[in-house]
């Protein structure tokens, strides 16, 4: 089995990652925030890549200081479940026996339907904004027709937001909900995107306006995190 391998960020748009999984961890405070990175990392970091089928598995610490959120990119759901039947119990007792009483919030399942990035962009996150959007039932055509409205939004925005780097929109399997990976290059620059901008974080265009006011659209949240800890498999 090929190693573990610590990398500066996932790939998110890799063409071989056919699923994502996404979920909470909340620990409580931030030294048992911190406590569980280091947890999860010396548990990975101790065995062999666990699965072929994933692909990378990555921890963003939430500023509230106690979420972590977890992101995993696989070929597909069988590799998922022989996973958990194989492997994820083992880890993780390792890292509640480290840090106990830690609350898995829930797991929810995602594929990437679009990304928008800046051609040659070089720059590494200093942060990523979980934004997380539910609808009033099922529908995959309407998960897809919002986010495509974003995507005309973004591109006649009068004035982006400098301090953007990538957005990347993964549909729920359920089809209820989509969620934007969106990196940025420091917390503050997505603070001075809302604090500049109309109601969220774009410009106040019909675009834009047509977006926050989508029929069907029932709750979510925006959240942001700090990157902790991406893994890969090594050589």
């Amino acid at each position: 089995m090929p190693t573990t391998q610590f990398n500066s960020r996932p790939e998110i748009t890799r063409s071989d990652a056919r699923l994502v999984k996404v979920s909470t961890w909340d620990t409580g405070s931030p030294e048992r925030q911190r406590q569980t990175v280091e947890a999860v990392r010396s548990a990975w970091a101790g065995r062999d890549w666990p699965h072929p089928g994933l692909l990378s598995y990555t921890v963003h610490t939430g500023e509230d200081g106690r979420t972590l959120l977890h992101y995993s990119q696989w070929t597909g759901e069988e590799a998922y479940q022989d996973f958990v039947r194989g492997g994820r119990d083992t880890r993780n007792a390792e890292i509640d026996a480290a840090v106990p009483g830690i609350e898995r919030i829930g797991l929810n399942t995602f594929e990437l339907y679009r990304s928008g990035t800046k051609g040659g962009d070089t720059r590494e996150p200093g942060c990523v904004v979980i934004v997380d959007v539910e609808f009033d039932g099922p529908d995959p055509a309407r998960q897809r027709d919002w986010v495509d409205a974003v995507f005309e939004a973004l591109g006649t925005d009068p004035v982006p937001a400098p301090g953007g780097i990538a957005a990347h929109f993964h549909l729920g399997t359920e089809g209820d909900r989509v969620l934007n990976y969106a990196e940025w290059e420091t917390a503050q620059a997505h603070v001075d995107a809302l604090a500049s901008a109309g109601d969220g974080v774009g410009s106040p265009t019909p675009q834009w306006k047509r977006v926050q006011n989508y029929p069907g659209v029932t709750g979510g949240g925006v959240r942001r995190y700090t990157p902790a800890l991406s893994l890969g498999a090594g050589l």
